[in-house]
């Protein structure tokens, strides 16, 4: 479906993001994929993509908190591959306090890599898309695009700013065969999610069944995780024909949640 497509995933040696990146590349599409981690561990996915599908993959370490480096990152991509026409803001990160405690600098990392970054990132893919006459912006927003918890005021008025940026560009674009639109997943299974789980159950007293269904899923009424190849395969369907009349939409995908 996507063959002779070229993607960028951003935040995608892990998690979501890799979900994304693999689901593209099952299309048919060439993939950059950036983020951090084991050097190891990113070439073994890399490579492993490239194997498995066919398809070139490239990997970019760009920091998304500098827009200098953002800007050459697309720049490499249509150099080498002719135009970026599918672009995934996946990059995040997550910090939890309450307001007059949290600290300054995680408030201006978290807005700069959750929300600043998609405006660059599409600011500088734009041009060669509307040349193009076609391209698929897609920005990993969250249920907290739609909903506030608190103690996570950077997070929130992050996906909040993602949820008023994808629709403010989807309609910049509405002419130009470009649809722009956000995921808003709840609570989904990855390794990061994964992670927090023994520290909770220690905090909290609680078994590992007790932590994923009364504090990670309280919020989700399905209680059952979203899993990252639900969230890729929804990517698909907005890159594909069939999505093409969606754009400037909050695509909720959270068991719930945002329904009470």
């Amino acid at each position: 479906m996507l063959k002779n497509k070229t993607a960028l995933v951003t935040g995608s040696t892990s998690g979501i993001g890799l979900a994304y990146a693999r689901a593209l590349a099952a299309e048919g599409a060439n993939v950059i994929i950036n983020g951090f981690g084991d050097a190891d561990a990113i070439e073994k996915e890399r490579s492993g993509i490239e194997a498995e599908f066919g398809v070139a993959c490239r990997y970019s370490g760009a920091d998304m908190t500098k827009p200098d480096e953002i800007a050459a990152m697309i720049a490499d991509a249509e150099t080498e591959f002719g135009a970026l026409d599918i672009l995934v803001n996946n990059a995040g990160i997550q910090y939890v306090s309450p307001v007059d405690e949290f600290p300054v600098a995680k408030w201006d990392q978290i807005i700069a890599i959750n929300l600043s970054s998609a405006f660059h990132t599409i600011r500088a893919a734009l041009p060669a898309m509307k040349k193009k006459g076609w391209g698929r912006i897609i920005n990993t927003a969250s249920a907290h695009a739609l909903v506030a918890s608190p103690y996570k005021a950077a997070y929130v008025a992050a996906k909040h700013g993602i949820a008023g940026l994808t629709k403010t560009v989807a309609l910049e674009v509405a002419e130009a065969g470009i649809t722009v639109n956000a995921i808003c997943p709840g609570y989904v299974w990855t390794p990061l999610v994964e992670a927090q789980i023994p520290d909770t159950m220690k905090a909290r007293n609680m078994s590992e069944e007790e932590v994923k269904k009364d504090v990670l899923l309280a919020a989700q009424p399905t209680k059952k995780f979203v899993t990252v190849d639900q969230v890729a395969a929804m990517a698909i369907f907005l890159c594909s024909d069939a999505g093409s009349s969606i754009t400037g939409s909050l695509m909720s995908m959270d068991g719930g949640w945002t329904a009470q």
